[in-house]
């Protein structure tokens, strides 16, 4: 018997692609949504690509009801990966509540629901934000948490605390939180890809919107910056390197292998690039010039962060294999198919 894995945000980003590798590997795969940001048309992708269909059930974890008459049908979970969050740091530093009710309150909700049924094995979608601008780079595991520079990343650090809390109360749960850096690209078909509704609040869908003339200008935060070039330095990871790294995580619970009942990940390349360093790799692989402007900072953006990563390599086996170019050229293809252009 195939197991069986929640996905939780299924239909997004991140998860979609989670979802392929899933499925892929013979997992039998479980989606719930709200669609909040999000298309149903993703599920058709995901069919296409893998031949198989997942099970979707739209539903919103906030509603506290609605996740237990979910989870009262479907008590033989093996294990669930928890996507489900808002992702914006710039919105989140607008609507603060909004992203504490949301990330935390169906994090409470989901967990209730596992202590409730003994479900065993969850993983967390957690973030490089936790660790705030840290005193040195690359940053590992071990970097002391630093107060977030946006209430996003907050809900993410307050995340995982109340994890391991649970965690320590309840000691049949075993979790492996995954930080990832920052996931750009599509998958090679281009069925799926990132698909924000609205102004995109990340830059790779920003740059390939502007370039396919959805948007009329890129803006680029803060040129002022501490860096090379005075632009912002991230750790860009392919989507489908982070989405093959949850398939990983979800096997090591399933056989046993961790050894903490909370184990946490760095998911990154271990290489910084800058926003202009972005802008200029897609420019080579599209060859399209891009439109683009320095405006103002962004509040609660951080100066510069990358992985160290040595501990994903060594203790999952996993690492990211994607180089920069061929993820752009990735996330311009989807964009391409997906206009029709």
């Amino acid at each position: 018997m195939s197991k069986k894995i929640l996905v939780t945000g299924g239909i997004g980003y991140i998860g979609s692609h989670t979802v392929v590798e899933l499925l892929q590997q013979n997992f039998e795969v479980f989606i719930v949504d709200n669609l909040s940001n999000s298309h149903i048309s993703v599920l058709e992708g995901i069919e296409k690509i893998t031949g198989k269909k997942p099970h979707f059930t739209k539903l919103d974890l906030v509603n506290k009801l609605a996740v237990e008459q979910y989870f009262t049908k479907h008590h033989d979970i093996d294990a669930v990966i928890h996507f489900a969050a808002l992702k914006s740091v710039n919105e989140s530093v607008a609507e603060p509540l909004k992203y504490y009710q949301n990330n935390l309150g169906s994090l409470i909700n989901l967990l209730s629901n596992m202590i409730s049924l003994k479900l065993n094995y969850l993983v967390f979608s957690s973030s490089c934000t936790i660790y705030g601008q840290p005193d040195r780079l690359p940053v590992n595991e071990e970097a002391p948490k630093k107060t977030p520079l946006s209430p996003y990343g907050n809900t993410k650090q307050i995340a995982e605390e109340i994890i391991l809390d649970t965690i320590n109360a309840n000691d049949f749960i075993k979790a492996i939180s995954l930080r990832y850096f920052n996931p750009i690209g599509s998958h090679p078909s281009s069925l799926i890809g990132e698909l924000p509704l609205g102004i995109p609040n990340n830059l790779v869908p920003y740059v390939t919107q502007t370039a396919a003339g959805i948007r009329q200008q890129l803006k680029v935060y803060g040129n002022d910056y501490n860096t090379s070039d005075g632009t912002c330095i991230r750790d860009y990871i392919n989507v489908v390197d982070l989405a093959k790294a949850h398939v990983v995580a979800v096997n090591r619970l399933l056989e046993n292998k961790t050894k903490e009942n909370f184990e946490v990940f760095n998911l990154g390349t271990g290489k910084g690039y800058s926003v202009l360093d972005v802008i200029k790799a897609f420019e080579k692989v599209s060859k399209k010039k891009l439109n683009y402007a320095f405006t103002e900072r962004r509040s609660g953006d951080v100066e510069q962060v990358w992985a160290d990563a040595t501990k994903a390599n060594k203790v999952l086996g996993w690492k990211a294999e994607i180089g920069l170019e061929e993820t752009m050229l990735s996330a311009w293809n989807w964009e391409k198919k997906y206009r029709g252009i």
